[in-house]
């Protein structure tokens, strides 16, 4: 349940991340200006209120749960497990919603026209958000075969989530064989991300943070029963709270360090990559009996985990089509207008699209391993059995 809330929870950063990008033209400093401390730029991206809007953040740790999450049934499985069928409804699970999200985008960009003289140049907005639809930028963002997206610029973390579905029995095989060995390989994998990021590499930098959440599910019921074991102690919850505290650090470590370390350096790249650590300590407090989970496990920190895929597929289209309807230059109104639009579009899709699309998804993965299972072999009679019968 606390996994769910941390899901939630990341999917609303990520929406307070976009919004705080319509409104950087008219907050941040101009181009090649440091930023002046005690302004509102300051405090929302070099002080720990940069946790509110980390969206690249945020997504590094749904990659972190996706690698616990997907692979747990199949470490989990004691018999004979159907890649073919997992594959298969994923799929559905993923293809699905993102079809939905893409065809309401295209919808609201033909009902209300974009042009690029209501918002700032070279902006967010400006820049990352398709102003028309054309019928081969819609099929490739429709497949995920693009590296970039305009139409529902969310869908970038989606590729690297298939890509990780169709690796996952590679994933499963080394958490298993290196699971004992947790320790030096997840260090291995934290400095394969940092690596990724300083070289700008997209496989490095994204595809260990799947993994360490595998070897999270590998030794999943070990982590517990060590949590249990040291509940009751009076260190557990200083420890948890020096975690969590260590956690988030570690998520905004490139943004905290931003006077000493700027943006596009080295350092900075380098500390981008560490939030894959932040990520990691963010979901073993979720799992352990912490009071971050407890109260993750609270009602509305569950109803934003139930709407969490939804609120991200469709965001970005509604807090674009109010930047462009409106102008970004009254981002305070575009904020107040698309927030809770957002939320309440990502309940009603949530209902109508991604619901249906898990029902289907499950139908389809059952199928599909019906279809592939190994039929019984029926024993070949010896002469004595044949002459028996």
């Amino acid at each position: 349940m606390a996994l769910d809330g941390l899901r939630g929870w990341a999917a609303v950063v990520v929406l307070l991340h976009h919004t705080l990008e319509i409104a950087k033209p008219y907050l941040a400093p101009a181009s090649g200006q440091p930023v002046v401390p005690g302004t509102l730029w300051w405090w929302l991206t070099e002080t720990p209120l940069k946790l509110l809007t980390a969206g690249q953040e945020a997504v590094v740790v749904f990659f972190v749960l996706s690698g616990l999450v997907v692979a747990l049934p199949a470490l989990k499985s004691t018999g004979r497990y159907s890649w073919a069928a997992f594959l298969a409804s994923r799929f559905v699970r993923i293809y699905l919603p993102v079809w939905g999200a893409l065809l309401l985008a295209s919808a609201l960009i033909a009902v209300f026209p974009r042009s690029e003289s209501r918002v700032t140049a070279h902006s967010w907005l400006a820049d990352s958000n398709a102003t028309t639809v054309q019928g081969s930028m819609l099929f490739d963002e429709a497949t995920l075969s693009r590296y970039s997206f305009d139409i529902v610029n969310t869908l970038w973390s989606l590729r690297w989530e298939m890509v990780f579905a169709v690796l996952l029995p590679l994933y499963v095989l080394a958490a298993r064989r290196l699971r004992r060995l947790w320790l030096p390989v997840g260090l291995a994998a934290v400095a394969a991300t940092v690596a990724g990021f300083v070289i700008r590499d997209g496989t490095l930098s994204y595809l260990p943070a799947f993994f360490l959440g595998t070897l999270v599910a590998a030794n999943l019921d070990g982590l517990r029963e060590w949590a249990r074991e040291r509940r009751g102690s009076r260190w557990f919850g200083p420890a948890s709270l020096a975690v969590l505290v260590l956690s988030a650090g570690c998520l905004i470590a490139t943004w905290l360090a931003r006077p000493v370390a700027p943006a596009g350096t080295p350092l900075s790249l380098a500390l981008t990559g560490l939030s894959v650590v932040g990520a990691l300590g963010l979901v073993l407090l979720a799992i352990a009996p912490s009071g971050v989970a407890r109260r993750l496990s609270t009602r509305p920190s569950q109803w934003l985990g139930r709407i969490s895929f939804s609120l991200y597929l469709v965001h970005v289209p509604l807090l674009a089509t109010a930047g462009f309807l409106l102008r970004d230059s009254r981002w305070p109104l575009v904020a107040l207008v698309a927030i809770p639009a957002s939320l309440v579009a990502a309940a009603l899709f949530a209902r109508l699209i991604e619901t249906p699309a898990h029902r289907l998804a499950r139908r389809v993965g059952r199928e599909v391993a019906r279809r592939t299972a190994r039929p019984a072999l029926t024993p070949v009679p010896t002469p004595e059995r044949a002459a028996s019968a």
